[in-house]
């Protein structure tokens, strides 16, 4: 029998704000335990959340990103589980009524094959604490508790179960987190746990059309976990039927160690929330003004810059993926452009040298120190011949390593290459006239001379010799 995995996400992002989603605690992350906490985020007796208006913007404009059905009321629930790092022992998310419906999000396999995921919803919750066992701390029979974390804004982004390969649900994560980015809703920092998965997996036979058991496997913070915890769920629950074995609903959790996934806990059903709505917190009631307003606001998305890096600038497909897969990438590129319009030549110095440097010292592409303006000047001296490819990389080296323009360095390490025809037809006929034996012989036929005549040139001329001009004088006065 034939088995056909299917799959769904659900992805927690943390919010970009400077405060907790109902309180005024700061976000940043890092501190020390127990430090951006108050009355509010630790589930004091008698303190009352207050909603934070940017958390509201953040997940409109997510949704708006996605493409998804804004709604105009949505209201909060209490969902109920008691945990050590759940203060209130309950967290406060929208389970009936969420702020986003619907959306979409498409992505391209390795086999060029286009798949549209559709989106069940988007709603605002807080996170919860995080536990901290003692082991770490050289207290092996403590646990302790730290709530900076407690309160943090979330959005879950829930897709349709939908994918069928792990490669999709990898794929799905990495647009997401391209699009948000794009958005500056989040930072999507997944070692910092700023964008989470938990994957829902079941299988059933080819053709069947009602799902199969269900298993979520909880909290992945990497793509290539994602990956891999899909795969190796796939092929445990197809050995488990295939051997005549049931499965059962549950949570499991990734063991990247292992690679393997095991039992977390049964999985709960909605009930076993209890949830209610939540009496703290007032219908929330956006007006449609606001929405227009976000809405206009929101960047061109990667989609729509990639087609138009292909369409405007004949960029190969290729480059323009490259290029448009995270937003400062692209805002890089078209500022170099304003300098240059030398579309294909920015592009491949940027691929090839700046994201090399960004990839090296894991920065963004705006932290290299060097600026669009100044990669654009750089290429220019290559294009128009001032200085070599050759010397053009080493000039890029001198640039990273202080921040100047390629202009003040070319003159100051008198750089420029010679371009004067003249002057280099004068080098030409006197390497010519000084080695008559080897002129001979070209004329005779062997052409493997260029080489010789065109290192002899360059040593006259002390390495600054344009070099396509030297060959195309060279073959002139030769032949």
């Amino acid at each position: 029998m034939q088995f056909e995995p299917v799959i769904g996400l659900e992805v927690h992002v943390q919010l970009d704000t400077k405060s907790k989603i109902f309180c005024s605690c700061s976000t940043k992350f890092g501190a020390e335990a127990n430090n951006h906490v108050c009355p509010v985020c630790m589930g004091l007796p008698g303190s009352m959340p207050v909603l934070n208006k940017e958390v509201v913007n953040q997940a409109i404009r997510a949704g708006l990103a996605l493409g998804c059905d804004i709604q105009r009321v949505s209201t909060f629930d209490r969902k109920n589980y008691f945990y050590p790092d759940l203060p209130t022992a309950y967290q406060k998310t929208q389970m009936y009524h969420p702020i986003c419906i619907g959306g979409t999000l498409t992505i391209e396999t390795e086999k060029g094959e286009r798949r549209t995921i559709n989106l069940t919803r988007i709603h605002i919750e807080e996170d919860a604490g995080k536990l901290v066992h003692g082991e770490s701390i050289g207290a092996s029979d403590s646990s302790y508790v730290d709530l900076n974390r407690s309160s943090m804004p979330l959005i879950e982004i829930v897709s349709n179960p939908e994918m069928h390969t792990a490669e999709e649900a990898r794929l799905y994560m990495q647009k997401l987190r391209t699009i948000l980015l794009y958005a500056g809703v989040s930072d999507c920092n997944m070692e910092e746990g700023s964008m989470r998965c938990d994957a829902n997996i079941s299988i059933r036979p080819v053709g069947e059309t009602k799902l199969g058991t269900r298993v979520e496997i909880k909290n992945m913070n990497s793509f290539r976990n994602v990956q891999r915890a899909v795969e190796y769920e796939i092929k445990r629950q197809e050995k488990v039927l295939r051997e005549g074995g049931s499965l059962r609903q549950e949570t499991r959790l990734w063991d990247n160690d292992k690679q393997i996934t095991f039992p977390m806990r049964s999985k709960e059903d909605a009930h076993d929330y209890r949830y209610f709505p939540d009496p703290d917190l007032l219908p929330l009631v956006v007006e449609s003004d606001l929405i227009e307003s976000l809405r206009k606001g929101l960047p061109e998305m990667p989609d729509s810059r990639k087609a138009r890096f292909i369409d405007q600038y004949g960029l190969p497909k290729q480059d323009a993926e490259l290029l448009s897969s995270e937003r400062s990438y692209a805002d890089y590129y078209e500022e170099a452009l304003k300098t240059l319009n030398s579309p294909k030549p920015v592009a491949n110095w940027i691929m090839s040298e700046v994201l090399r440097v960004v990839n090296d010292r894991a920065c963004g592409i705006y932290e290299t120190g060097i600026t669009p303006a100044n990669l654009a000047l750089l290429v220019q001296s290559v294009e128009d011949g001032t200085i070599s490819g050759k010397q053009g990389k080493e000039l890029f080296q001198d640039m990273l390593a202080s921040g100047r323009s390629p202009i003040d360095i070319i003159k100051e390490k008198g750089l420029a290459q010679v371009s004067d025809t003249g002057a280099l037809e004068a080098i030409v006929k006197s390497v010519i006239e000084a080695n008559p034996a080897e002129a001979e012989r070209f004329k005779q036929g062997d052409k493997k001379l260029v080489g010789f005549f065109v290192g002899q040139i360059m040593k006259a001329s002390q390495g600054k010799a344009n070099p396509k001009l030297v060959n195309d004088i060279l073959m002139k006065v030769l032949s």
